[in-house]
């Protein structure tokens, strides 16, 4: 890494979102109609839940959505300041000094277009029994225009990158955004990965995900939103390693040939590559130290991540990914120590 800058080699973009976590119960749950392990948006029915979370129970307020989260750990992994930048919407409000605050104080090199007349978005985390469900309020985050990424100062984030991550999240808001970044990469022989983020993305965002698949070199995600890809598509298997092969033969536009990496909680990590798959056993954890896996599939990112930029094998940047994950589900909320022990 020395011998090349890293400075800004990274850049992520996505949807901003400051996390409400709290453990919750399941009365809670049912109240909001609300699933373990799942990630869905804000309908009208859970607007009353954000006041009720922090009025009910012992929050946290974390810097987070899903790309942020990954751009953060593989911050912390580098421990170079500015060795990532990250761009995408936020309110001018207390939220959002929050987060510039939270993403600046780690390292991250933050350009966010800042909307006047919307809140900033928020995402409650809600933990029970150490798993966790996510319900997102975009908010401002869905406000974030290619305009922004177009302005001189911020495209200059684009071409100074080599490597680029976006969250599938990102889908749902600005498509234009992601195809100029896309392109970009493409033209210029840069990394671009993206992340099938969750099953509703997969269905719902059908259109915009398959214009984006194309460009994309490394497609990060975990067996459920894998199935239901396959499920989307027509595929007939439950598979996760054909499934991963399937999508490493998707078309694409760069001759770089297409990586597919699956993570499957306690279960290994899947890679495909080439028409073949690599299993990566995980870091077990016994049961009573976890305690919340809210941020772990964006820390496994996040670490893979912070390999990767250093041009390590794949073997290595699995090895990081899950290191990464390790630490988060040791803590409440997508954070971390001081320092990386990860040798």
């Amino acid at each position: 890494m020395a011998s090349q800058s890293c400075d800004g080699i990274l850049l992520g973009m996505g949807n901003p979102l400051l996390d409400i976590s709290a453990v919750v119960d399941d009365e809670f749950l049912q109240k909001y109609d609300i699933k373990l392990n799942n990630a869905i948006l804000a309908e009208d029915k859970h607007k009353s839940m954000y006041d009720e979370m922090t009025n009910k129970f012992n929050v946290e307020f974390i810097a987070g959505g899903a790309t942020q989260n990954s751009i953060k750990v593989a911050q912390w992994m580098l421990q170079k300041p500015g060795a990532t930048s990250y761009m995408g919407c936020i309110g001018k409000d207390k939220y959002g000094e929050e987060m510039k605050k939270n993403s600046t104080a780690a390292g991250v090199n933050v350009h966010y277009y800042e909307d006047e007349n919307t809140p900033t978005g928020t995402c409650a985390v809600c933990v029970v029994g150490g798993e966790r469900s996510l319900v997102a309020n975009l908010a401002a985050a869905n406000c974030y225009k290619s305009e922004h990424l177009k302005r001189p100062e911020n495209w200059a984030l684009v071409e100074k990158a080599k490597y680029y991550y976006i969250a599938g999240f990102f889908l749902t808001v600005s498509p234009d955004s992601i195809q100029l970044v896309a392109e970009h990469a493409a033209a210029n022989n840069k990394v671009f990965t993206m992340n099938l983020s969750a099953p509703f993305i997969c269905e719902f965002f059908r259109d915009p995900q398959e214009k984006a698949l194309p460009y994309v070199d490394i497609v990060f995600g975990n067996e459920t939103e894998a199935r239901t890809f396959s499920k989307v598509h027509g595929w007939e298997t439950d598979n996760v390693e054909e499934i991963a092969k399937k999508i490493c033969e998707w078309p694409k536009v760069t001759a770089r040939k297409r990586i597919a990496v699956i993570t499957q909680g306690a279960d290994p990590v899947c890679v495909a590559e080439d028409g073949k798959v690599q299993l990566f056993p995980v870091i077990l954890l016994p049961k009573e130290k976890l305690v919340d896996t809210n941020g772990a599939g964006d820390a496994f990112v996040g670490g893979f991540l912070s390999q990767l930029v250093q041009e390590k094998p794949i073997s290595e940047c699995v090895r990081a990914g899950c290191y990464a994950a390790n630490v988060i589900i040791q803590r409440s909320g997508c954070t971390y120590p001081e320092k990386p022990d990860f040798q």
